[in-house]
């Protein structure tokens, strides 16, 4: 992943200032930021959902705006926007998105996923139906369907209850393999530092701070954190 003078505009307003970025095939990292610091943006931009307005972005070797469809046949996201159609069942979700990726085998692949998160004996109902918290976790189904190389998440933990944050972090584990590459952005710092490579801080539309975990001081990491956003300082979206 490559990222170099990002820029992304809303109207006159920049929410991404220049950015610059690179992260290796395989490394988890994650990226905190307060609320306004443009994180989701970035992760926009980077899973190809809106187009930067100037700079340079690619993704798994692609160009997210040249070549957004092979971005998009490489990557997984996870959200606090699920992505689901309400009116379908959890099994028929999958199976549409199973469709658009050409999933080989898409049935099982689709009961194993739902096993997987919880949800068998729910797969019939309509994701309507479902709580905050299973309509999440089905949307983690989703996200890993076709076995994605790049997942990206979004303050995945939004609306998860314990059971579901716990079945969360155990796909997190298995996904962190040395050949996934995990993008997440966050401000839980507790649940962002527990298995990431690389911890960066986002404010303000640029990136502040970056340090492999191994350089982090955890026990103090708030204070560093703290210190990058100015001490609880309001900074613009």
């Amino acid at each position: 992943m490559r990222v170099r003078r990002l820029w992304k505009y809303y109207g006159h307003f920049p929410a991404l200032r220049g950015l610059d970025l690179e992260l290796e095939r395989g490394r988890f990292l994650t990226v905190f930021g307060p609320n306004g610091a443009g994180k989701t943006t970035l992760i926009k931009v980077l899973s190809t959902q809106i187009k930067p307005s100037e700079g340079l972005v690619e993704v798994g070797g692609h160009d997210v705006i040249g070549a957004a469809d092979r971005v998009r046949s490489q990557i997984g996201v996870i959200s606090h926007n699920t992505y689901l159609y309400p009116s379908l069942t959890a099994f028929e979700n999958l199976k549409f998105y199973g469709r658009m990726y050409g999933v080989g085998d898409l049935e099982e692949r689709s009961r194993e996923l739902l096993e997987r998160v919880g949800l068998r004996g729910r797969e019939d109902d309509r994701v309507s139906e479902y709580s905050r918290g299973m309509q999440q976790r089905l949307s983690i189904a989703r996200a890993l369907l076709h076995e994605p190389e790049i997942m990206f998440l979004d303050e995945p933990y939004t609306g998860l209850d314990q059971h579901a944050s716990r079945m969360l972090r155990g796909v997190l584990a298995t996904l962190h393999d040395g050949r996934r590459t995990i993008f997440m952005v966050t401000h839980n710092l507790e649940e962002g530092l527990e298995m990431c490579d690389e911890v960066a801080i986002q404010v303000a539309g640029r990136i502040c701070y970056r340090e492999p975990i191994d350089r982090v001081d955890r026990e103090h990491f708030g204070d560093t954190y703290f210190e990058c956003v100015g001490g609880g300082h309001k900074w613009d979206s």
